[in-house]
């Protein structure tokens, strides 16, 4: 249930924002399993292993959930294009 209310919080904040919008499903998109379309629910969820990892090494517990604010952050951080250098 903690994951559902991360996504609920999420989709309200990116009703307000739609740029936040584009970020999150581009997150969202990269996150997804390799072969979501072969397994149903046939939507582009993370590999359960994967997404467990990823919250032990960023809060160092398997069942964390991270913050909406934590998640936010990191889709606009993701989101910014690339600058490049002094040339």
């Amino acid at each position: 249930m903690p994951w559902l209310r991360l996504a609920l919080r999420l989709a309200l904040r990116a009703l307000r924002r739609p740029r936040l919008a584009l970020d999150l499903i581009r997150i969202t998109w990269r996150f997804r399993s390799d072969s979501w379309y072969r397994q149903f629910p046939f939507l582009p969820l993370p590999d359960p292993t994967y997404l467990r990892w990823r919250m032990y090494t960023a809060y160092g517990d398997y069942d964390a959930v991270p913050s909406v604010t934590d998640v936010e952050r990191y889709a606009r951080w993701s989101g910014r294009p690339l600058t490049r250098g002094p040339e």
